[in-house]
């Protein structure tokens, strides 16, 4: 089967997504004309979270109720476009948003010369110091955290009932024998969508990363410093083991199965687990009301200690344009204080939004987050998570890993020529 690279599902991630093509900072300004139309501010928010699209539309029109001089214009790319490509493409035509997202830490400076300093932020005191790190530059703070996500096996309570799996697989070989146990009840174990190129080069493969930096935190500086490489790693030799696991378990056709497709799979029972996160609880809601999920972990080992935790960190940002028009960026920054102070945006964040909150000040109960939601809680609360160390990428990296490793499950790439290509990625674009 021939490989070719797979748009991105814009907005599983901002950080999936603005990772992988973001504009270098030479771009044009992308200044645009004021934004005042018939005597009302015009605020133009760029969304790259298809998932959220109905819900951030109704919040903003609860804003403009009690606004009524601002009205929003929100351009939503999802659904296998390419949503970094389609923001450059923005700012490349003088059509630059007032509001967008950005992941941070590598992606933020990419894209620091855009960003409008919200240091002095009322929102910012109520932030988890944590959660406001990756957009941190010297100091000051350049976005506002939206809320904290994190990913694993999403799993089908009934399916593995039904297939006899009473205690949950926290090891990769517990994974291998749950596996096993499904397929002989007649259930599809994996629902798997590698046609999206970020599942397999950013949250898969982040795993191995989270491993190996949790052992040594200079591994990454080390292949910036080309003291460290890829190949031969163990890590990631058992990163190709699981990938494996779940195309012998999965889905016919990974590689034309793309997100949309995977999701409705599991949401309609015809997989028992899916490699997805807490973002996919609205899609859930709407397609299978009331669906009995968890999570399980990405093992990679068969150390409990080391294997049962999950990925967890801020996703992505909201940025304000700062050459946006003045009365824009006010009612932008007025408008993103609102949505984290305000009981409507504070309610709606976590009821509508099914957002774990990334502020002290909003409180998330399990029935409002969802049963995803509250298993990554959970998870955070114990202390079983691990850091996206794939925002720390070389800008531009992501991609070329998918295509890597699309070739390597469409079998034209050995393992340790997939390793190789990692490596020389890596070695070519990092700063």
């Amino acid at each position: 089967m021939g490989i070719k690279k797979y748009s991105l599902l814009a907005g599983v991630l901002s950080a999936s997504l603005l990772l992988a093509t973001a504009c270098s900072s030479d771009s044009t300004s992308g200044n645009k004309k004021s934004g005042e139309k018939d005597g009302k501010v015009v605020v133009d928010l760029f969304n790259g979270k298809v998932e959220i699209a109905d819900q951030l539309k109704s919040l903003t029109d609860e804003y403009t109720k009690e606004h009524p001089d601002v009205t929003f214009n929100i351009e939503t790319v999802g659904g296998g476009a390419d949503g970094a490509a389609a923001l450059k493409a923005k700012f490349a035509s003088n059509k630059a948003p007032d509001i967008f997202g950005n992941g941070g830490y590598q992606e933020a400076q990419t894209w620091k010369d855009k960003f409008e300093d919200l240091s002095d932020q009322p929102w910012v005191k109520d932030a988890y110091e944590s959660a406001l790190l990756p957009m941190t530059i010297d100091g000051k703070i350049y976005g506002q955290p939206v809320n904290m996500e994190g990913y694993g096996f999403a799993y089908n309570k009934k399916l593995f009932a039904k297939a006899g799996i009473t205690e949950l697989p926290k090891t990769y070989s517990e994974l291998e024998s749950a596996s096993k146990k499904l397929k002989a009840a007649g259930i599809t174990p994996f629902s798997v969508g590698y046609a999206e190129w970020w599942v397999l080069a950013n949250h898969g493969l982040n795993v191995p990363f989270a491993y190996q930096q949790a052992d040594d935190e200079n591994f990454i500086k080390g292949l910036n410093e080309g003291t460290n490489k890829i190949e031969g790693n163990k890590y990631f030799n058992d990163y190709f083991k699981l990938v494996d696991l779940t195309i012998k378990y999965g889905n016919k056709n990974p590689l034309t199965t793309d997100y949309n497709t995977e999701v409705t799979q599991f949401a309609n029972g015809e997989t028992a687990m899916i490699q997805q996160g807490n973002w996919i609880q609205p899609m859930l809601d709407k397609l299978t009301p009331g669906m009995e999920v968890g999570f399980i972990p990405l093992a990679l080992t068969d150390d409990t200690a080391q294997a049962d935790k999950l990925m967890v960190d801020v996703p992505t940002n909201w940025v304000v344009h700062n050459k946006a028009p003045e009365a824009d960026k006010k009612a932008a920054k007025d408008f993103l204080n609102w949505m984290v102070t305000s009981e409507e945006g504070k309610t709606a964040l976590v009821k509508e939004f099914k957002y774990i909150p990334a502020f002290k000040t909003i409180e998330a109960k399990a029935e409002d987050i969802g049963p995803l939601g509250a298993d990554l809680q959970k998870y955070s609360q114990e202390g079983k998570t691990y850091s996206w160390q794939f925002m720390k990428y070389p800008d531009g990296a992501g991609q070329e890993f998918g295509a890597s490793l699309q070739a390597y499950v469409g079998g034209q790439k050995s393992k340790a020529e997939t390793e190789k290509a990692l490596d020389a990625t890596w070695a070519k674009l990092k700063k």
